[in-house]
């Protein structure tokens, strides 16, 4: 039996072992874990104190057996067990996802696998569900990593696009997601939402690479690599003579041109695996209605072809498109959106995440910078940054989203400055270019007639404040009180 101060701790174990890495909630967890035992943090991180906390409570407990447990006891022990175990061999995992990366689509060893199950075996655990676990700690860690690395940024809109993707790979709840979903997640599509150039692809690489892979103990590897497991296709890329040929394949003879078997997306997507169908808004209705079929009864049959094909895989779609204008139109079915958005995750706009975090332009800047050179040049990229900031300036709307930072990156680096998207031949005015997206809804509105005085003012004193900062800055441009600037700051 666990006594009283046991059966606390382990519950607050159980509250912060699998919660979401990129939510605030996981780190007042982990505090709150470590002061469970009166861990001193000091300078130390949050979940090192709590990972040493655990294996204390364990190293008392010991030798207990899942076995001899049942019940409430059994669930808390075992997860303390699977939390203690998954740090024991995060560096593992972590050299695993390098080597996987470098090696590309052939599996590499693995061999620490077998150590991870027969640690969870011998303390009572059946091999079979050890197993699974192997792979649940490789997805969990693969997630982690992939959506650290490839989805850079500390502004709030990026924190939680990453924490709404951990929790669109795994659920809210990982006892139930390991229990129920984990090869069942096939049947959950995902609707991306975002304007063109703002990562939507990236965010959709991070799912198709997260999938769960089965551990092989008899070798010593994983399935597959995740490398093969994200299959995209860009809808806008193909006439519509040829998108079901791309999309489902086709048999040698089935047109004119045919002249050898061709393997569709949904032909190479592997179990588990993920499609990309990017812009989809350009997809027909003929198009819609056999890939609703495909969603629904998970069978495809190649063009030319009389034999259903099974699909295994997982479908994330995305659009720069307004669907509610193409539903509003009739050019994107209901019956299809419905089935698409199990999850409607959107990505944010580069503009919205400098709004919020100004200082997001350094990381994205210095990630890109080592893209191009192939190595980290702290030099190189303060040079950009302050190049960027000088023109096109600190109030640009970055039309283009990451897409264009990135190719204004590349100009500067080639010793020219970067004015901004301008078309061909069109005339912009320089005031109008150092204006936010908000500042020029508000210039338009304005010049529309379509706002009432109070709203003209309320929304002037916001613009304000995202400048300045500061009530009093606000109140002394504005002409009015302290107070008043408060109240039409804070009645947005």
């Amino acid at each position: 039996m666990i006594d009283g101060d046991a059966r606390a701790f382990l519950s607050e174990v159980a509250q912060a072992a699998f919660a979401n890495p990129f939510s605030q909630e996981r780190v007042r967890q982990d505090r709150r874990l470590a002061a469970t035992l009166g861990e001193d943090l000091g300078g130390e991180a949050p979940l090192e104190a709590a990972l040493r906390a655990v294996r204390r409570e364990l190293d008392r407990l010991w030798p207990l057996d899942l076995r001899g447990l049942g019940g409430e006891e059994r669930q808390l022990v075992e997860v303390a067990l699977l939390f203690d175990t998954f740090h024991v061999f995060v560096p593992e995992f972590d050299a695993l996802v390098a080597r996987q990366l470098e090696a590309g689509a052939q599996p590499v060893s693995a061999g620490f696998g077998r150590e991870v199950a027969r640690r969870l075996v011998e303390r009572g655990m059946a091999e079979e569900r050890a197993e699974r676990f192997v792979g649940i700690f490789f997805q969990m860690r693969r997630t982690f990593l992939l959506a650290r690395e490839r989805l850079r940024g500390e502004s709030p809109s990026m924190g939680r696009l990453r924490e709404r993707l951990w929790q669109n790979v795994f659920t809210d709840d990982m006892v139930r997601y390991e229990g129920q979903l984990w090869d069942r997640m096939e049947d959950f599509s995902v609707f991306l939402v975002g304007p063109t150039g703002s990562g939507k692809g990236a965010a959709a690489a991070v799912l198709g690479a997260s999938s769960w892979i089965p551990f092989d103990a008899q070798s010593g590897r994983f399935a597959q690599s995740f490398t093969e497991l994200f299959v995209p296709l860009n809808l806008s890329q193909f006439p519509e003579s040829l998108i079901e040929s791309e999309l489902f394949g086709h048999r040698k003879g089935a047109f004119t041109g045919a002249i050898e078997h061709h393997e569709g997306v949904f032909g190479r997507c592997a179990r588990h695996g993920v499609i990309f169908l990017d812009e989809l808004g350009e997809a027909s209705v003929p198009v819609q209605i056999k890939l609703l079929r495909v969603l629904q009864e998970r069978v495809f049959v190649p063009v030319g072809d009389h034999q259903e094909r099974r699909f295994e895989g997982r479908v994330v779609a995305a659009t720069n498109q307004d669907i509610g204008e193409l539903r509003r139109s009739g050019r994107f079915r209901d019956d299809f959106y419905y089935r698409l958005c199990t999850d409607v995750i959107e990505v944010p706009s580069l503009a919205t995440r400098l709004e919020e975090a100004p200082g997001e332009l350094e990381v994205l800047v210095a990630h890109m910078v080592e893209g191009v050179l192939g190595r980290a040049d702290e030099a190189s990229s303060r040079r950009v940054v302050a190049s960027l900031r000088d023109s096109p300036g600190g109030s640009y709307g970055w039309p283009g989203n990451v897409r264009e930072l990135e190719q204004a990156v590349r100009r500067v680096l080639l010793g020219r400055s970067y004015r901004g998207d301008v078309h061909p031949g069109e005339r912009v005015d320089e005031w109008a270019k150092a204006l936010s997206p908000q500042e020029l809804a508000l210039v338009r509105e304005v010049g529309a007639g379509a706002l009432e005085l109070r709203e003209l003012q309320a929304r002037y004193c916001q613009l304000l404040y995202r400048r300045h900062g500061t009530y009093e800055e606000v109140a002394r441009r504005a002409g009015i009180d302290r107070r008043t600037a408060r109240r039409y700051i804070e009645s947005q």
